[in-house]
């Protein structure tokens, strides 16, 4: 079974939002198998914005396994439609990519060290968004390419 893990930086504390993210990862158990990582958001107090990115990155690098297809969702990188996304896994997963991480930064982006790591960064639009709402909207997606996939209906 295919395998995807969602590292995100910061704690979900709003009930609404862990109800969506239940509910997506619930109709996903259907495709794969699902892991969501939740890592320490680091504060801005004394530290540059640069280290704190960095040592967010260093959580997250501990975290992922050798293997790992790494995909960072960044800002103003390349942008899919939910079709072309749903062709671009079944392509990876046709390729042997059976584990596949998505990454989630805090509130600050993503540090260096993970931008070196990951195979590719995509975003799901220019607006900035709230990382919690992001990782609905990823779930969502995910969910969205799994039925397109399996030639289920799901409107696209």
């Amino acid at each position: 079974m295919i395998k995807i893990n969602i590292y995100a930086i910061g704690n979900i504390k709003e009930k609404f939002f862990k109800d969506a993210i239940n509910e997506y990862s619930k109709r996903l158990s259907k495709y794969i198998k699902l892991s969501i990582i939740e890592l320490e958001e680091f504060k801005l107090q004394n530290s540059k914005e640069t280290k704190i990115k960095e040592k967010e990155g260093e959580e997250i690098l501990k975290r992922i396994k050798p293997n790992e297809y790494l995909i960072a969702l960044d800002l103003n990188k390349k942008e899919y439609d939910s079709l072309e996304l749903a062709n671009h896994l079944s392509s990876l997963f046709d390729k042997g990519k059976g584990e596949i991480g998505f990454i989630i930064g805090g509130s600050l982006g993503l540090g260096g060290n993970i931008k070196k790591r990951v195979d590719e960064s995509i975003t799901f639009s220019k607006l900035t968004f709230p990382h919690q709402l992001i990782r609905i909207f990823l779930l969502e997606q995910l969910y969205r390419s799994f039925k397109i996939i399996n030639h289920e209906s799901y409107h696209h």
